[in-house]
């Protein structure tokens, strides 16, 4: 059995304070000897440069670093252009992404799904990138049904991926049973649980509505009866989530992907707390 592949997403700064906190974030993170970072790409490509410019950064650290690569309002020529710029930089890796439609755009663009972007990303560059999909263990807040949600995932990794990461959640039964699902469609890549570590409810609450993450009832009762008493949501946060990593290594999965905020802190308590 391979050992289990551990790995943390940044998303592009946008100031220099912002720059230099990154920097001194994946200085701590590094030290843990992550198989690679990702960086993200906004909504429609409106964070490219920055995410551009971080991947190349943290790849010239002799890091491996994972580009998001999102297809809606892109065009053909334009992600060419991209996948043969991260190829000249020695990256290896890409996390392809359908993207989010960004609010007033009318064209999507020369790519409707994510399965699109991986079967030209395969058909461009054949094996040189080792491609991750996204999975979404409670579905993704779009799909019309269940099913049509495993559908779509199913012809993203049939299309030429390598192995999957998960959207965050609290509920690993949600995982187990999502790997499940998928494994009897005939998929059998690797699908690694998104891990968020909770540092604030207000923040916590937002993404999760965005992005169809269920908070237990009881958890999110439990996080907001502390108000503005950040140590106890922190530390609250620090041993739902370890435990829930716990659950997750022992029940098979093949690593943890933390979302960590540009923040080193809880990422690091979590790796230590799991003696990883």
């Amino acid at each position: 059995m391979t050992s289990p592949s551990f790995s943390f997403e940044f998303f592009p700064p946008k100031t220099a304070e912002g720059i230099e906190k990154l920097r001194n974030t994946r200085r701590q993170l590094a030290q843990l000897k992550p198989e690679f970072f990702s960086v993200t790409f906004g909504a429609g490509g409106t964070t490219q440069q920055g995410t551009i410019d971080t991947v190349l950064e943290i790849q010239s650290e002799g890091l491996q670093a994972a580009p998001h690569l999102s297809c809606i309002g892109s065009t053909r020529a334009n992600v060419g252009s991209l996948l043969q710029l991260y190829r000249d930089a020695g990256i290896r890796r890409i996390v392809a992404l359908r993207g989010d439609i960004p609010s007033g755009m009318v064209e999507v663009g020369e790519f409707r799904y994510a399965n699109e972007l991986v079967e030209f990303i395969r058909a461009e560059h054949g094996d040189w990138f080792h491609i991750e999909i996204a999975a979404y263990p409670e579905y993704h807040p779009q799909a019309r049904t269940a099913h049509d949600d495993l559908g779509n995932f199913v012809r993203k990794a049939k299309a030429g991926a390598n192995s999957a990461i998960t959207q965050y959640f609290f509920n690993a039964d949600a995982y187990f049973a999502f790997v499940d699902e998928v494994r009897a469609r005939g998929v059998d890549i690797p699908v690694v649980p998104g891990i968020m570590p909770i540092n604030q409810f207000s923040q916590l609450a937002r993404f999760s509505d965005a992005c169809g993450t269920e908070i237990p009832r009881w958890l999110r009762l439990k996080l907001q009866s502390y108000g503005d008493d950040v140590a106890s949501i922190k530390a609250l946060g620090l041993d739902v989530v370890t435990d829930l990593c716990r659950r997750l290594l022992d029940g098979g999965a093949p690593g943890l992907h933390f979302y960590t905020l540009n923040a080193a802190g809880a990422p690091s308590t979590i790796w230590q707390r799991l003696g990883l």
